[in-house]
């Protein structure tokens, strides 16, 4: 059996999948979290363990199957600066609030929205002021760099030994892109980035064979390709961009929940509130607003417990509710802090976890508005599974809402690169559209937009 490899790191975990290029089945996967040291200069992903953790999957899988592609696929706002064969700087976690040092100076010389589409944000989740902040803090490390990878092609290098870019990494909120144009900022060019970018390929190109002694080492054969990367939200998207005309709507979850509009209007977009343009595997603007909904779950839900019917008439009945946001800077409330209508403490776990998932509905719905969302909605990711958001959602919007949990999102995605931009897409018709929430969600959710908009 012939396969393709993916690797997919996102903010919380990193999976390695493995995916038969025929069927286009997930055969077999692992899982790992993806660590952050906190020791050295600052806050910084832990690229050595997770290099060795790939290398074994690789073997492991190896053994069941011919792995003949790689393809990898990573979170947004992360690059590396490298220095000829090794990184000149630990590639940091965009949550360090180290770059917030800089935001004033920063802001000075950033780009207007109207050109680069990418809003002002908290720590160093615009990659421009994590490279304005590397610069600053640690000028000499920063002049030894030669390149600047997108933190796919980042494993693409260390695979391959070959430094390329692609655009999807470049137009997640970096600053460094002019979606419109398709070509770099001013404030690339300005600053000197541009020159350390090296040469764009498409995220289908074979980028070269994986190295000699990695073949070796993970037991791959001798031609085993290694494919640009992808975007890990545009690799959710792309089989939709394939098999789907527009408009329709997209929204992957997981720690982070990306909004993408395709067919959607840019002149909408309110960069104060999350929203932005991501740039697709055709290097196309896609309107696009984004929160951390996963993060905020986990943080609202507590120990989540599926809720009963009883639980959430109860939370609607009695305006239970959880106010944003409680991630600072994140979505389309990030400027207000979080609150709960009532003490989270005295909440059974069941009505806890219905307002958690009430909540993320109302930001998501939200969300949808500012895009100018139309057509289908797919939910791909982990909401796919929670059956009060979609219902919830589907009240909330007056489009059909489409649960995926059968989708393999990012995986299959990535796993389409081995095929090229003309794979077929995967085949499986759309399920039935969500049934609605059966309680009168009016007054609730008017209730909570005019106190989150307070």
């Amino acid at each position: 059996m012939e396969a393709v490899a993916v690797f997919d790191v996102g903010k919380s975990n990193a999976k390695l999948a493995l995916v038969d290029l025929a069927s286009r089945a997930v055969i077999a996967d692992r899982t790992t979290p993806n660590n952050v040291r906190r020791d050295g200069p600052y806050p910084h992903f832990d690229v050595e363990r997770l290099w060795s953790w790939l290398i074994d999957g690789l073997a492991e899988f190896g053994r069941d199957a011919r792995i003949t592609v790689i393809s990898t696929t990573t979170h947004g706002a992360c690059f590396a600066v490298t220095a000829g064969d090794r990184l000149a700087l630990p590639i940091l976690d965009y949550e360090f609030a180290g770059p917030d040092t800089v935001a004033e100076a920063y802001g000075k010389v950033r780009g207007d929205f109207a050109e680069t589409l990418s809003p002002d944000l908290p720590g160093g989740l615009n990659t421009g002021r994590q490279l304005f902040w590397l610069r600053q803090s640690f000028p000499d490390a920063f002049a030894r760099g030669d390149a600047l990878l997108p933190y796919p092609q980042y494993w693409v290098w260390r695979l391959t030994g070959t430094k390329v870019a692609e655009v999807t990494s470049f137009g997640a909120h970096t600053d460094l892109w002019n979606p419109r144009r398709a070509t770099f900022s001013r404030l690339a060019e300005a600053e000197g980035w541009a020159r350390l970018v090296p040469p764009m390929v498409k995220p289908w190109d074979t980028v070269g064979m994986v190295r000699a002694d990695i073949a070796r080492q993970a037991g791959l054969p001798a031609d085993c390709r290694v494919v640009a990367g992808i975007h890990d939200s545009n690799a959710s998207l792309l089989p939709h961009m394939l098999r789907r005309p527009s408009p329709f709507t997209v929204i992957s979850s997981g720690t982070w929940m990306i909004t993408f509009a395709a067919g959607g209007s840019l002149d909408g977009l309110d960069p104060a509130r999350d929203c932005l343009a991501n740039v697709d595997a055709f290097a196309r603007p896609v309107p696009s607003a984004m929160c951390m909904a996963g993060r905020e779950f986990e943080l609202l839900a507590g120990k989540a417990a599926e809720p009963s019917a009883e639980d959430i008439v109860e939370v609607v009945a009695g305006r239970i509710m959880a106010l944003p946001a409680f991630v600072a800077g994140s979505g389309p409330f990030g400027r207000r802090r979080g609150n709960w209508s009532t003490d989270p403490g005295e909440l059974s776990p069941g009505r806890r976890s219905a307002s958690a998932s009430l909540y993320c509905a109302l930001v998501e719905a939200t969300c949808l508005r500012l895009t100018g969302a139309a057509g289908p909605i797919v939910v791909e990711g982990p909401f796919s599974r929670n059956r009060l958001f979609l219902a919830a959602l589907a009240v909330l919007t007056p489009q059909p809402v489409l649960a995926r949990p059968d989708a393999t999102g990012t995986t299959g995605g990535a796993a389409l690169l081995a095929r090229g931009p003309n794979a077929a897409p995967p085949g499986l018709p759309d399920p039935e559209s969500v049934i609605p929430l059966g309680h009168d969600l009016s007054a609730y959710a008017r209730e909570w937009q005019e106190r989150a908009s307070a």
